[in-house]
């Protein structure tokens, strides 16, 4: 299943950003919360944002496949929303607010374009050509 490997890719970035907020941890001496440490507050809000928007994206595409919809559909939806996330995160990280309103937009762009996709299927039963 092609929902699959963008599953797995999240989930890697999921990975990467939780051992990110576990060494500042560590580092700052932070058990619990952040400890009024801003370098921990950033990362924490990298990891919490993406596991807000991870799992509907995925369900969504998901779904989309379940569908029987077009592979490149189902890979353009991944790509995006990996894409999205990746540079969300990336923005919030080094504090770049050009990368944080794209990765946002392209969360939200994709969000739309996935629910649309499933909605298309649901109703018409798949894209039609011309």
């Amino acid at each position: 299943m092609i929902s699959s490997l963008y599953a797995s890719l999240l989930a890697l970035l999921i990975v990467w950003l939780s051992l990110r907020v576990i060494k500042l941890r560590q580092t700052k001496k932070v058990s619990l919360g952040d400890g009024g440490e801003s370098e921990l507050q950033v990362a924490i809000r990298a990891q919490g944002n993406a596991t807000e928007y991870i799992p509907i994206s995925l369900i969504l595409l998901l779904l989309l496949e379940l569908n029987k919809a077009h592979g490149a559909l189902i890979h353009a939806g991944g790509i995006a929303i990996l894409a999205g996330r990746f540079l969300h995160a990336r923005g919030l990280l080094t504090e770049s607010s050009r990368y944080r309103v794209l990765g946002m937009q392209v969360t939200i762009f994709t969000l739309i374009g996935l629910a649309s996709a499933n909605l298309i299927y649901i109703i018409y039963g798949g894209l039609r050509p011309l």
